[in-house]
C-alpha cells in the first residue's frame, strides 16, 4: 500500500508573527485528526522555517527520538546535555529525550533557515527512559543510513540525479519525504513537501525527473 499526502495538505502552524512558519504531516498542537496521529513510530515530520533571528524559546521533551535535517540555512542547538552546535546542510543532528531533556533551537544567520524535523517514538525494547543523548553527524555520507536503535528505525539520505533510480528500502514501513527534486514513485509524481507512507511494498525505485533529495525512514 502507497499513501501519497501532498505537502499541500499539511496543517499549517507556528507564529508567523515571530517568524516561524511550520508545516506539519501528522496531527500536532491544536491541530488534532484521531485518523493522523502516526505512522509506525513516527509521531511528526515538520518542516520548519525560521527568519534571521526567529527561534524556539527552551523547551522540554521527553520519551522522543528527534532527528532534524537542515535544508537551508544555519540552525543554532543548544541543550540541557550542555551541547552547543551549529546543524548545516548535510548534518544529521539526532536527540534522544530519554527520561527527559530541554534545548533551544535558533537561527542566528543571516540568511532563513529551513529544516525538516521527525519525531519518533521510543518502542517498547528500545525503551523510553533513561538519560538524554545528542549526536551530531557532519555531512553525512550518501546511502550511509542513520541508524535509531531505540525505535527500531532507520534513515536514508538520498540526493538522485536527474534520471537516476532509487531503490526503496525493502522495511515493514517505509516514511519517504521529499526535499527536493520531481519524482515519480509507482506512477505517482511527486515535489517538495510530498511525503509517501508505505507498507507492504517490496522492490520500488524512484525516479528522479530532476536532482532530487529525499529522506527515507525504514520503519517496523
Amino acid at each position: 500500500m502507497i499513501d501519497v499526502r501532498r505537502g499541500a495538505d499539511r496543517y499549517e502552524g507556528g507564529d508567523p508573527d515571530a517568524g516561524i512558519t511550520t508545516a506539519h504531516a501528522f496531527s500536532f498542537g491544536r491541530h488534532y485528526d484521531p485518523d493522523n496521529l502516526r505512522f509506525g513510530p513516527v509521531l511528526a515530520c515538520n518542516e520548519e522555517r525560521l527568519a534571521p533571528g526567529a527561534g524556539f524559546d527552551e523547551h522540554p521533551h521527553s520519551h522522543t527520538e528527534i532527528v532534524t535535517w537542515v535544508v537551508e540555512g544555519e540552525l543554532t542547538h543548544k541543550g540541557s546535555t550542555g551541547e552547543s552546535a551549529v546543524v548545516r546542510p548535510g548534518d544529521v543532528q539526532h536527540l534522544a529525550a530519554g527520561s527527559g531533556a530541554r534545548h533551544i533551537e535558533r537561527n542566528d544567520g543571516a540568511v532563513p533557515l529551513r529544516f525538516v524535523q521527525t519525531w519518533l517514538a521510543p518502542s517498547a525494547a528500545g525503551g523510553e527512559g533513561g538519560e538524554p543523548a545528542y549526536t551530531l553527524v557532519r555531512q553525512i555520507a550518501e546511502g550511509t543510513p542513520y541508524e535509531i536503535p531505540a525505535a527500531g528505525a532507520a534513515l536514508h539520505v538520498r540526493r538522485p540525479g536527474a534520471g537516476e533510480r532509487v531503490a526503496v528500502p525493502a522495511a515493514e514501513r517505509i516514511y519517504l519525504h521529499v526535499v527536493r527534486g520531481d519524482l515519480r514513485l509507482d506512477g505517482e509524481e511527486l515535489g517538495p513537501g510530498d511525503a509517501a507512507r508505505i507498507t507492504g511494498e517490496q522492490g520500488l525505485e524512484i525516479v528522479a525527473g530532476s536532482p532530487g533529495e529525499l529522506l527515507i525512514w525504514e520503519l517496523p
